[in-house]
């Protein structure tokens, strides 16, 4: 179950209508998406080597075709109640700035278009404790919403920078 993104495979126009693809995964009952032009690839859930001193979020390091990668549990880093893994399990490889990361998810879904005028901004509270800080917007499909996260917030905010130093 490797699907590989060859991104020397696609052209210009590709890499335009990227910008309205997103990868959706589900954690618990909820359906979260990504863009998917920072998903490299979607990969089995293998044996990971812990690293003593990371945050609980982070799960360890696998090596991917002799690529040590660090891997999340997007769940934790939600700070959401950690699930034991199962068949459907898989890990998410992105990328950004050359920095490739792998995030645990529940089951990936589909890649599924959301138009940017079917995207409203993340929710305002008042009193936001920062669980929403990850939200880049909500796109609307049919009747539901799919969170939309910004990865960039999840790879780098808070004590995930320290982490690549480490490894």
């Amino acid at each position: 179950m490797s699907e590989i993104i060859d991104e020397e495979m696609l052209d210009d126009d590709d890499l335009d209508t990227q910008a309205n693809k997103f990868l959706l995964f589900n954690i618990g009952n909820e359906v979260y998406g990504i863009g998917i032009e920072y998903v490299t690839e979607i990969i089995e859930l293998q044996r990971i080597t812990e690293v003593p001193d990371m945050p609980a979020y982070v799960k360890g390091v696998i090596n991917l075709r002799g690529k040590v990668i660090p891997v999340m549990d997007v769940r934790l880093r939600f700070g959401m109640k950690e699930r034991v893994h199962d068949d459907r399990t898989c890990i998410i490889n992105v990328n950004i700035d050359g920095t490739s990361v792998g995030f645990i998810v529940d089951t990936v879904a589909e890649v599924h278009d959301i138009l940017e005028q079917d995207i409203e901004p993340p929710p305002q509270f008042k009193e936001d404790n920062g669980h929403h800080r990850y939200i880049s917007g909500l796109g609307k499909v049919g009747d539901s919403v799919k969170i939309l996260l910004d990865v960039n917030k999840i790879l780098f905010e808070g004590e995930l920078e320290k982490i690549k130093e480490k490894v």
